[in-house]
């Protein structure tokens, strides 16, 4: 099993982060969850208003505030697909 996850976050007219992390939490209609390498394939709404966190390798977060869109979790990785996506203002702990 790989422990590292490849991670996109894609707003409608650009892709605004791509590379490796540890793990990625994001907030679905359905309930906050949390992507970790192996996790099984998933596709889920985000729920809005919603943020992203991703847990970088080696450390550190970024986190994306985002409007609108779906999460998808599959083998190659997460793909955040968002109508709108800023970094976040401040960081939301659940």
């Amino acid at each position: 099993m790989a422990k590292e996850l490849n991670v996109e976050v894609v707003a409608v007219e650009e892709k605004v982060f791509s590379g490796q992390a540890e793990m990625v939490v994001a907030r679905t209609t359905e309930g906050e969850l949390a992507a970790l390498p192996g996790h099984a394939p998933l596709l889920g709404q985000l729920a809005e208003p919603g943020q992203v966190r991703i847990k970088l390798v080696g450390g550190g977060e970024q986190a994306f505030d985002v409007s609108g869109g779906f999460l998808s979790i599959t083998d190659a990785g997460v793909t955040v697909l968002a109508e709108s996506v800023s970094p976040a203002t401040t960081t939301v702990k659940r």
